[in-house]
């Protein structure tokens, strides 16, 4: 079977143009050992990579303004933005036993690493005839270790960059889009990503706040990211990897210039939601298409979390730079660059 899932890790640091390693000795394809045991295997890589998707959507939910100002009309800012979104310590392990598992039982003590754990091989017992303990069918696996950045770089961190271009529409409305075309990362890979998002002035509706020296906006930010692998099998020519990520945030934001640098604070809310799928048919140490495995994994990620924004952009002419850090579950450093017209 296919080493899909290391591929999906070096696939997403190519999405996040990351100088950091993402392979690993281990592999987590062990985990799919028969078919009756899916259910087991879903459970340990849901477990497994859980971090990594949300950390991935806490940054898609970054980096969408560096100002409360709106635009006036046809005004315009294209620029983008790189972030990390820093993953917990108490994320570095999880604990499979407490999964509901049934066909496997981790036996190299309670926690197993995450892939931001440290780089240690969990061991699990794998019984295919758990109703028959007396089968003499059990056997021991090596789950996928952690990639263990913290002993290597002194932090855990998911990378994200992404373009944006901002555009003034109509009174005091900023319509924002984040675009890349269908791209090949090679290797039979493809990346798109796309974001929408509306800033609307809100000062401007309050008497007595028209004329206050501060900006005050609220927006609504879409970003949606899909990548896709093909596979190839001696069952199926249609296998892939799906990986699909689409992320809102809804947020209100206050700013403050003082010639040519703005201070700017926020406060909102972010979700979002990730789809991990490997279509098609799978041979499990067998010979027979009858006997494979269709649509081996299914996996969905929730995540969600208030947020606290403060940063300051810096203009010079029409050049900007800026810089932000926000405060929530998977606190994310975001900074950028971009040119800004009106």
């Amino acid at each position: 079977m296919h080493k899909f899932f290391t591929k999906t890790i070096l696939l997403l640091s190519a999405i996040c143009f990351s100088g950091l390693t993402f392979a690993q000795d281990g592999d987590i394809d062990d985990f799919i050992q028969t078919e009756e045991a899916i259910s087991d295997a879903n459970k340990l890589i849901q477990g497994y990579i859980d971090p990594f998707t949300a950390g991935f959507g806490a940054g898609l939910n970054s980096g969408w303004y560096n100002t409360a100002k709106a635009h006036k009309s046809l005004g315009f800012d294209i620029g983008f933005t790189a972030g990390l979104a820093y993953i917990p310590d108490e994320d570095q392990f999880y604990r499979p036993n407490d999964l509901g598992l049934t066909y496997f039982s981790l036996n190299s003590g309670q926690d197993a690493p995450t892939i931001f754990g440290p780089d240690q091989e969990p061991s699990y017992d794998f019984d295919p005839t758990p109703n028959n303990p007396n089968s003499g069918d059990e056997e021991t696996i090596s789950g996928p270790p952690g990639l263990g950045l913290k002993d290597e770089i002194g932090f855990n961190a998911t990378p994200i960059i992404i373009p944006q271009l901002g555009i003034g529409v109509y009174k005091n409305t900023d319509l924002k889009i984040r675009w890349l075309p269908e791209i090949s990362l090679g290797d039979d890979s493809n990346l798109k990503l796309f974001g929408i998002g509306v800033m609307h002035d809100i000062k401007q509706h309050i008497p007595g706040l028209k004329l206050a020296p501060f900006d005050w906006s609220v927006m609504v930010g879409y970003t949606s990211v899909t990548t896709t692998t093909d596979l190839e099998d001696d069952f199926s020519a249609d296998n892939r990897l799906l990986f699909d990520t689409k992320a809102w945030t809804f947020q209100t934001m206050i700013s403050k210039k003082f010639s040519v640098l703005t201070l700017y604070g926020a406060l909102g809310y972010n979700t979002a939601k990730t789809d991990l799928k490997l279509e098609g048919l799978y041979d499990v140490g067998t010979a027979d298409p009858e006997d494979a495995i269709d649509n081996p994994i299914d996996l969905g990620f929730n995540s969600n979390s208030m947020r606290f924004t403060a940063g300051l952009r810096l203009k010079f002419a029409i050049f900007t730079l800026h810089g932000d850090y926000t405060i929530q579950k998977y606190n994310v450093l975001s900074v950028g660059m971009g040119f800004a017209v009106r």
